[in-house]
């Protein structure tokens, strides 16, 4: 399913409003054990806040790669400005599969391809010191203090179904943030939606960006939300439910991008010009965390009915909770058991 998923944070809170804190936040995640957590390795991590499906690749994250690899973050170790991204993380990714029996490709361009072109390096200690010169200390037991001297900690809202991806990164983040020495409680809600849509949140399952729709390289689908006309304070609904609004972030160099791919087609080739600068705005302010792709997964039986639309024979989207179900059942064959 051609959508991100991953953690929203609420822009318009403290301390989630500081990008030292949301970058600490991204490195303090082991992205290979909270793959595992989530869905046990079988989905596809997505460094950038649009999902890593083959068009996209060739669109944005191949021509990106270079430029991913040599981001720094404003921070040094060693004496080194610290770069952030991990173009490995699939191959370990690849090692946990191995080690939970699973068979996968050797080739390192199927890799890419199934588990993606990579995330953010594992790194907490850079992680403690962005907290540090913001004024966070550590308690005798290793636990995060806010700057005032008050326990840190965050309460995600997420979708009650066990089942769902929101729930799912919701747990996995939680997992890794208390490791982290960050006090994390996971609160699933039937109200969620409004909840986050309000801004009475802090952190959130909900998609971390708009899913772009389509197999088209116009990514104005994903960015708009963001721009200023848009941004709600809290309590103020934010635009409709689109997933990444609920963030409450916005940014003056990305509004510029955004009104000019307003004035374009949709299939003006400059839109991927200007999607990649967008991109790169929302990797280095890290308003949201993106982890992994929401792996939607279909199967049938076909005891009693076939013809079923699969990667074969696909003439329709075979989602059951999705209204054009019904197109798909006037095609289904009858095998006439019982």
């Amino acid at each position: 399913d051609p959508c991100m998923t991953g953690i929203t944070l609420n822009n318009a809170k403290f301390p989630f409003n500081l990008k030292d804190v949301r970058w600490a936040l991204t490195l303090s995640i082991d992205i290979v054990e909270y793959m595992g957590i989530a869905f046990d390795g079988a989905s596809v991590m997505g460094v950038l806040h649009i999902p890593p499906t083959p068009v996209y690749q060739e669109w944005y994250y191949k021509p990106m790669e270079g430029w991913l690899e040599n981001f720094a973050l404003d921070i040094e170790v060693n004496g080194e400005s610290f770069k952030p991204y991990d173009p490995s993380a699939p191959l370990r990714l690849v090692e946990y599969a191995k080690s939970r029996g699973y068979k996968v490709p050797e080739d390192p361009e199927k890799v890419r391809e199934i588990f993606g072109f990579g995330w953010w390096k594992y790194a907490p200690d850079v992680a403690e010191q962005l907290l540090l010169r913001n004024g966070f200390k550590r308690d005798a037991n290793g636990k995060w203090l806010l700057p005032d001297g008050t326990p840190w900690k965050i309460t995600i809202i997420t979708h009650p179904s066990s089942a769902h991806p929101q729930n799912r990164n919701a747990f996995a983040a939680a997992q890794e943030w208390r490791q982290f020495g960050i006090e994390v409680e996971v609160r699933p809600d039937e109200m969620q939606n409004t909840i986050t849509n309000y801004g009475e949140f802090e952190a959130s399952g909900v998609w971390p960006a708009n899913a772009p729709w389509g197999g088209h390289p116009d990514l104005h689908r994903v960015l708009r939300v963001w721009h200023s006309k848009y941004w709600k304070p809290i309590g103020e609904p934010c635009i409709a439910a689109d997933g990444g609004a609920q963030s409450r972030w916005k940014n003056e160099k990305l509004d510029k991008i955004i009104d000019e791919m307003e004035k374009l087609s949709w299939d003006d080739p400059k839109n991927v010009e200007l999607g990649i600068e967008g991109l790169k705005i929302a990797v280095e302010e890290m308003p949201t965390i993106e982890t992994l792709i929401y792996p939607g997964v279909v199967a049938w039986d076909e005891y009693y009915w076939t013809n079923y639309p699969g990667a074969e024979n696909p003439y329709c989207q075979p989602y059951h909770h999705w209204p054009n179900f019904k197109y798909m059942l006037p095609f289904l064959e009858p095998t006439g058991r019982k």
